[in-house]
């Protein structure tokens, strides 16, 4: 067999489509990360999964809206890096070197996001990566005024909607993924406003909600939530039966085992193939992933390992985790949402859909890591949590004009049926044997 070996000494996988820099192009973005210069890779504008060579010296860098994993194989005269934005595709590549045998889903290392991480391909024994942070929002930098913030906030998730829409081809169609809540409410809102302020027919526009077997509450908030507004001609209800809801496919979709990740997951496979199915050459969605986590909108009381503290003290908690200098770091998956977001990338990447998270943007999470929570809510976890609709409904009055409706917090695979509990095992030692279970099959196709 011949296996050819690239005298970079790289295999970069990755589709160079997926970066969207705004303010130079891929190519000068490249350049700029392989320098290694932090500061100068913070001011890429976008987001991007990027991969720079300087000799032996490899920089990679992501934000939260691109994946980006990498794999160090043994070859007779040295290391080989793979990088690619799925487990299986790095495997796939070892099987076409005929080094199957070295791989294990555990020995692919994730890169965090907002780090440039650096990597010497220097042969036996590999030294660690080093991470350098790139992405340093101010803390407490906006003034103790909700709706002050929610100007500003919802202000930058409008301007990302805008600078994305600027590049769909004309008269594309568009989809937000909408329960009705608080951040895809305000992700439909902001891009139906964006519509008519640049003269464009809103009937591109379209409200998929997710049903189950006949749908469960979301249904009826989505319903409610737009006929407020008089907009309930945008609601398309999405019907899946519970059968469609796959825990292993996503599983297979995600690469991951974290139960809250793959419930989720699943459910966006379903709707995301309910859509493909009703609409086979769609292939523009949006959706509110980012918001919970920016405003930490997640109820602490569900986490022992968490403490109001804690998430009020931690620089982007809930979007990187612990950090990538702490022991519950994971070198495989990273933390927070730069591990979670597949739950969202992985499933629109496996059904042809180009997506927007406008929430997980660098300018949206700089404003919202610049709110000053602990002045805002006394360390009080009722005024945490009523703290992200009384922001963003001011932020969507002032951006819109439009009076958004607040419902009460339910995650996406509580409200998308009426028996969420009947679709997902509820022990995490279920999910890790799926897993593995997946692992065992090889490395299978998506979608």
């Amino acid at each position: 067999m011949h296996r050819a070996i690239p005298l970079s000494r790289v295999i970069d996988l990755t589709d160079p489509a997926r970066s969207r820099p705004y303010n130079m192009t891929a190519e000068e973005a490249r350049a700029v990360v392989a320098t290694g210069d932090a500061a100068a890779v913070g001011r890429i504008d976008g987001e991007f999964a990027l991969v720079a060579q300087q000799g032996k010296t490899i920089y990679l860098a992501r934000t939260i809206g691109r994946l980006l994993r990498y794999f160090i194989a043994k070859w007779t005269d040295g290391p080989i890096l793979i990088v690619a934005d799925r487990i299986d595709a790095i495997r796939g590549q070892l099987e076409a070197l005929d080094l199957a045998d070295q791989f294990h889903p555990s020995y692919t290392r994730m890169v965090p996001a907002h780090h440039v991480t650096r990597i010497e391909l220097v042969g036996c024994p590999d030294p660690n990566p080093t991470y350098a942070r790139f992405f340093v929002p101010t803390r407490n930098s906006q003034p103790a005024d909700p709706a002050a913030i929610g100007e500003r906030y919802v202000g930058a998730a409008f301007n990302e909607i805008v600078r994305w829409l600027d590049r769909v081809p004309s008269g594309e169609p568009l989809g937000v993924c909408f329960s009705g809540g608080i951040d895809s409410g305000a992700v439909f809102l902001l891009t139906y406003h964006a519509l008519l302020r640049r003269g464009d027919s809103p009937a591109r526009l379209k409200a998929f909600t997710l049903a189950v077997d006949g749908g469960g509450p979301d249904v009826e908030q989505a319903r409610a939530f737009l006929a407020r507004l008089g907009l309930e001609l945008f609601l398309e209800p999405i019907p899946v039966p519970a059968a469609g809801v796959k825990i292993e496919d996503a599983i297979r979709v995600i690469e991951d085992y974290k139960p809250l990740d793959v419930q989720s997951a699943a459910m966006a496979l379903a709707l995301c193939h309910g859509v493909r199915v009703r609409y086979p050459e769609w292939k523009y969605l949006l959706d509110g992933d980012g918001g919970d986590e920016n405003l930490k909108d997640y109820p602490i009381e569900d986490n022992p390992e968490l403490t109001i503290r804690s998430v009020l003290n931690n620089l982007m908690l809930y979007q990187e985790g612990w950090g990538v200098g702490a022991i519950k770091h994971s070198l495989t998956y990273s933390g927070g949402q730069s591990r979670g977001y597949a739950r969202t990338y992985a499933p629109l990447a496996a059904t042809g859909f180009t997506g927007l998270s406008p929430f997980v943007c660098p300018p949206v999470i700089a404003v919202a890591e610049g709110i000053p929570f602990i002045e805002l809510t006394g360390w009080d976890h009722d005024r945490l949590y009523a703290l992200k609709g009384e922001v963003v409904a001011a932020g969507v009055k002032a951006v819109t004009g439009l009076d958004m409706p607040v419902f009460p917090k339910r995650r996406f695979q509580h409200g998308a049926a009426n028996r969420p509990g009947e679709l997902f095992p509820t022990h995490p030692a279920a999910y890790r044997r799926i897993y593995q279970r997946v692992y065992d099959a090889g490395a299978a196709a998506v979608g």
